[in-house]
């Protein structure tokens, strides 16, 4: 009997000893995962500094690019369109005047009455038309009359508020968010269509001399004064309520800037001289590049798989489209190499863009002690049932990383259009103001961005400088500023001044 007992204890410890091998291989194997999770993030930290060296680099970078594209066209990263744009809004302008905003699968008509300085804007009102997903890839007429008719039942629609003077003609201001390249202030030839679009027959043709012949059509007399892109009607929205706006930045699902630039100093523009010898230059500068953008291995391959390769290099590691998918790229990462979401990845974080950067937003503003939107964002998104607080802290120090750096290359960018237009220091203690109007979803919605851009732009202009240098949030650029562009160069301006 002792035997049996004896036999059994002996057999009992042993089984005691495997399970304890077990347990602490497994802990060995959980911890050196766990030190291969910390080691990619690290890895990821250091590929994404932004030390305030590296942002002076980068600014004068997109300095030395703004030169080369002013000089002539395809001498740069940067585009720097001339936007025919000579005569920004003042808040004297008054009158009834129109805004058509096409750029996606919606379209927006608008009318605005501006009563001067005293009055501003007095009224507004518009309207949104959903495009038939028919018409997107059909002919250019039947895109076009589409438009027109909305835009003949919209002015049907005017009430005695908005009064037009006897013998004059509607003016419009045209927001065509599609890359265009503009001959005059009121005609541009498209280059391509994008989101969705593609009407062939189009590409090439001027498309105010197609909405122009498609209101002839529908019987209405209305003049196009401006065709501006979103980011030049946002600088415009930013002039009419503050003399001392000096660039536009959108920072939105994609990004872009224009500025306000001396006539002399664009070589390529051969022209006359504008009168107020001032021309905005819109930048298309998500196309930027440089050997000193802090680009990691998620960049080049996001870079490699997208739609456009080796284009939009600082769009795609700064703008709302992209920020959400390179957290998405660094868990898989962390999923494949080091088990960060158990013995099996996700199926859904396999899927590019399923994470968006409004969810990355939500969770990288989780003060909650337990991170509880953080997990239930994981939940939500990846269908995982649970993540440890552990983990969840992970996701957040990711989310900081990715809008950290993108934040001060934005700021460095801006940075850089103060020091082109020399407002980055205060010359001969001659303190000069200088706004940036600020538009899109990523600056307006998400707070650690927006605030870390502005923090890093003051630390690039010092404490002295950055007492002159405001941002400001300018909304709608695309509908208001569009209006008050057809204001600022309506084909009555000389009559009512003399």
């Amino acid at each position: 009997m002792g035997k049996v007992a004896v036999g059994a204890t002996v057999v009992c410890t042993a089984a005691v000893c495997v399970v304890a091998v077990v347990v602490v291989r497994r802990r060995m194997q959980s911890s050196g995962k766990w030190g291969r999770v910390l080691a990619i993030l690290k890895a990821f930290e250091e590929d994404c500094a932004t030390p305030i060296s590296k942002l002076r680099q980068v600014a004068d970078a997109m300095n030395v690019e703004m030169h080369a594209g002013l000089a002539s066209d395809g001498g740069s990263k940067l585009k720097m369109l001339i936007s025919y744009v000579d005569n920004l809004p003042s808040g004297d302008e008054k009158g009834l005047f129109y805004a058509l905003d096409l750029g996606g699968t919606n379209f927006r008509v608008m009318r605005v009455l501006l009563g001067g300085k005293q009055d501003r804007i007095v009224k507004q009102e518009f309207e949104e038309v959903s495009i038939p997903p028919h018409l997107m890839t059909g002919g250019s007429d039947e895109l076009f009359n589409c438009i027109a008719e909305a835009l003949a039942k919209f002015v049907a629609t005017e009430g005695e508020d908005f009064h037009l003077p006897a013998g004059r003609q509607r003016e419009l201001g045209f927001t065509f968010s599609f890359p265009v390249w503009q001959t005059s202030l009121s005609s541009g030839t498209l280059i391509k269509w994008t989101k969705g679009f593609s009407i062939e027959e189009a590409v090439g043709q001027d498309v105010v001399g197609e909405l122009n012949k498609a209101m002839e059509r529908v019987g209405l007399d209305m003049r196009v004064a401006a065709l501006v892109n979103d980011t030049v009607g946002t600088l415009a929205g930013g002039r009419y309520y503050n003399p001392d706006v000096a660039a536009a930045v959108i920072l939105g699902t994609g990004t872009n800037a224009a500025y306000v630039e001396h006539a002399h100093a664009i070589p390529k523009w051969h022209g006359l001289l504008p009168k107020s010898g001032e021309m905005v230059i819109n930048m298309e500068w998500g196309n930027f590049r440089s050997s000193h953008l802090s680009l990691t291995e998620f960049d080049h391959t996001l870079d490699f798989e997208s739609l456009n390769p080796g284009e939009q290099i600082l769009e795609k590691i700064i703008s709302g489209m992209y920020l959400g998918e390179i957290l998405r790229r660094v868990l898989l990462k962390m999923a494949e190499e080091a088990a960060f979401f158990g013995d099996t990845v996700p199926s859904k974080l396999r899927i590019p863009f399923i994470i968006r950067t409004p969810h990355m937003s939500a969770m990288h503003n989780d003060t909650s002690p337990d991170l509880k939107i953080v997990g239930s964002k994981m939940k939500d998104i990846l269908e995982l049932p649970s993540t440890s607080l552990k983990m969840r802290k992970v996701v957040i120090s990711l989310c900081n990383i990715i809008a950290t750096r993108g934040a001060r290359l934005s700021a460095a960018g801006i940075y850089g259009i103060l020091k082109k237009i020399g407002r980055d220091t205060n010359k001969d203690e001659e303190i000069q103001k200088s706004v940036i109007a600020m538009d899109g979803g990523l600056f307006e919605h998400y707070t650690q961005f927006s605030e870390c851009m502005e923090s890093s732009l003051k630390e690039l202009l010092g404490d002295e400088a950055s007492g002159s240098i405001e941002v400001i949030h300018s909304n709608d650029g695309s509908g208001i500023g569009a209006a008050l562009l057809a204001a600022s160069h309506s084909q009555y301006l000389e009559a009512e001044d003399s």
